[in-house]
C-alpha cells in the first residue's frame, strides 16, 4: 500500500476535484441564503495560496498548465509533462491581474497540475516561493529541466527570475520524516524571521529551513482514519500558520479515500508532539487567523473529494473543538485564504486553467 498512499498524499488531491468537475459540470456558486462572494479577479490558472504582502498588495500563486516536455517516469497517476507556465499574479484594485513572475516550472497530467503553490514575503519585494512536484527524486530527474520542482525559490518582485533557496525534495529523500516512501510536494509556506516553515503534503511532515538552507523537522503528522478496506490514510498537511500563542497550526487534507469529517487542524509547539486543535473537518487546504483569535479554514471539498468539488470557508472559534461555522459554502474548488480586517480573500477554481478566481467574502 506504500505507493498507493504516496500517490494520494502527493498528487491526487487536486486531480480528483478536476475529474469530478469535468464529470458533473459544476460551476461556482453559494448555497442557501448566503450572500454571494464578490469576484475580485478572474482568469487565474490553477490558483493556489493567496498572500497579502506587507505593502497590502494581493498575490496569488498559479500552478500553471504544464507543458509538452514529457517526464520519462512511470508515475502511478500517468505520464506528466513539464512546461514553464507557472506564475505569480498580483491582483490590483480594479480587479485586473498582473503576472509579476512568469516562466516557472509546472507539470500536468490530464488535469492534475502542480507548480507554484505559496509565496511568502520579506519586505515588499523580496520573496520565497514553494514549487510542488508530488513525487520522488527519481521522478524529478526524469523531467527535462525540472530541477526546481519540489523546491523553494527566492527572488524579487519586478525581476522575472528566481534562484534556488532550498531543496525540499532532497531533504525528503535524505531525512524522510514520516518514514514511508520518498514523496515530496512542498505547498504551504510560513516565514519566521530568516527561516521558512513548509507544509510538505507529499512528505506528510512540516519542516523548517534556515536562511542558510539547513533543514530540520518540525513534526510528522499522524495518519488519518479511513473506512474499510483501507487501514488508514495519509495526513497530507497543506498549510502552516502561526497562532496567537506562538504555536504552529497545520491544516490536513487527508489522502485517498478522502473521508469526510476526519481532517484535523494540528497544533504544534516547537519541540513537542502535535495535538488536535480542531476536528471534524474535511479536506482542508489553507488556514488564516483573525485578530480575535478565530481561525478560518478552507475545505476544498466539504463532502469529500470523491463527492464533488464544492467546498467552504469555515470559522473555528478560539479554543478549537469539533463544531464550526460555515461562513461561505458552495464554493467551486476553493484553495487559499488571506484575511483583512473585514473580509476573507479566497482563491476558487483551483483546478482550472483560465477559470480560477479570487473572491472576497465579507466577515462579521
Amino acid at each position: 500500500m506504500g505507493k498507493v498512499r504516496g500517490v494520494a498524499r502527493g498528487t491526487a488531491v487536486v486531480g480528483a476535484v478536476a475529474l469530478l468537475a469535468t464529470i458533473t459540470g459544476v460551476t461556482s456558486g453559494t448555497a442557501g441564503a448566503q450572500e454571494a462572494p464578490e469576484v475580485v479577479a478572474s482568469g487565474l490558472n490553477n490558483p493556489r495560496h493567496v498572500t497579502i504582502a506587507p505593502s497590502g498588495k494581493i498575490y496569488v500563486a498559479e500552478a500553471g498548465s504544464g507543458g509538452d516536455a514529457v517526464c520519462d517516469f512511470a508515475h502511478p497517476l500517468g505520464t506528466f509533462s513539464l512546461g514553464f507556465t507557472g506564475s505569480v499574479a498580483r491582483v490590483v484594485g480594479d480587479g485586473s491581474v498582473e503576472r509579476v513572475l512568469t516562466g516557472l516550472p509546472s507539470i500536468n497530467e490530464e488535469g492534475e497540475t502542480l507548480g507554484p503553490s505559496d509565496i511568502a514575503f520579506k519586505g515588499n519585494k523580496d520573496f520565497v516561493l514553494s514549487i510542488g512536484i508530488g513525487g520522488s527524486d527519481a521522478f524529478r530527474e526524469s523531467c527535462p529541466d525540472g530541477e526546481l520542482l519540489g523546491t523553494l525559490v527566492s527572488g524579487k518582485v519586478g525581476k522575472d527570475n528566481v534562484k534556488l533557496f532550498a531543496d525540499v525534495l532532497a531533504n525528503e529523500a535524505t531525512a524522510n520524516p514520516d518514514g514511508t516512501d520518498i514523496d515530496s510536494n512542498p505547498v504551504g509556506l510560513l516565514r519566521r524571521g530568516g527561516a521558512y516553515v513548509v507544509a510538505d503534503a507529499g512528505g506528510n511532515a512540516v519542516v523548517k529551513v534556515s536562511h542558510k538552507s539547513v533543514f530540520s523537522t518540525v513534526t510528522a503528522i499522524p495518519r488519518a482514519p479511513a473506512p474499510p478496506p483501507f487501514v488508514d490514510a495519509d495526513p497530507v498537511p497543506t498549510s502552516v500558520v502561526r497562532g496567537p500563542d506562538g504555536a504552529y497550526y497545520i491544516s490536513q487534507l487527508t489522502g485517498f479515500p478522502f473521508t469526510p469529517g476526519v481532517a484535523n487542524i494540528w497544533r504544534v509547539m516547537p519541540g513537542s508532539a502535535p495535538t488536535v486543535y480542531a476536528s471534524g473537518l474535511t479536506n482542508v487546504t489553507d488556514l488564516a487567523f483573525a485578530r480575535d483569535g478565530s481561525l478560518y479554514a478552507v475545505e476544498i471539498a466539504s463532502e469529500g473529494l470523491l463527492n464533488g468539488p464544492i467546498g467552504s470557508l469555515v470559522k473555528i472559534a478560539p479554543g478549537g473543538g469539533s463544531t464550526h461555522e460555515t461562513v461561505a459554502g458552495g464554493l467551486f474548488a476553493p484553495y487559499g485564504v488571506a484575511l483583512t480586517k473585514n473580509a476573507a480573500y479566497v482563491t476558487t477554481g483551483a483546478v482550472t486553467v483560465g477559470g480560477g478566481q479570487l473572491v472576497k467574502i465579507a466577515l462579521d
